[in-house]
């Protein structure tokens, strides 16, 4: 009974873990990311994170459009259920490293006179809702 108890015991002395880690890009760099919410920093950034599954990401850059996107982190075969007891108790450490990059599209003007017409467009719909043309 004293080996299984000591063999137990040493297994959790010496046991591994899972680290993970995951790098956001964006083309161009420097982008305000925004991870479930919360503020990661500027992108090149490398973030730990817990758990696998959909993610929010947005990216914010000035003169480029607010990326808004979905990504998901599908765990590793040694995070596979049943698998995942025995990556824990490993003697050794795991590295899930991920790495996203997304483009960000520049933002563009719009044509001043589209604006004009657009504008003249909703000033005839507020004078007349009816659609009347007396």
């Amino acid at each position: 009974m004293r080996i299984p108890c000591a063999i137990l015991l040493l297994m959790a002395v010496f046991s591994g873990c899972v680290e993970r880690e995951w790098t956001l890009r964006t083309d161009p760099p420097g982008a305000v990311a925004y991870v479930s919410g919360v503020e990661v920093g500027r992108t090149p950034v490398t973030i730990d994170f817990t758990w696998y599954g959909d993610y929010e990401v947005v990216y914010q850059l000035d003169g480029y459009e607010t990326t808004i996107t979905n990504v998901k982190l599908d765990p590793p075969w040694f995070e596979w259920p049943g698998v995942d007891f025995w990556s824990e108790i490993a003697p050794w450490t795991y590295h899930d490293r991920r790495e996203t990059v997304h483009r960000l599209t520049p933002t563009t003007e719009p044509d001043p006179n589209s604006i004009l017409k657009r504008a003249e467009q909703l000033r005839r719909d507020a004078l007349d809702p009816a659609g009347d043309t007396d």
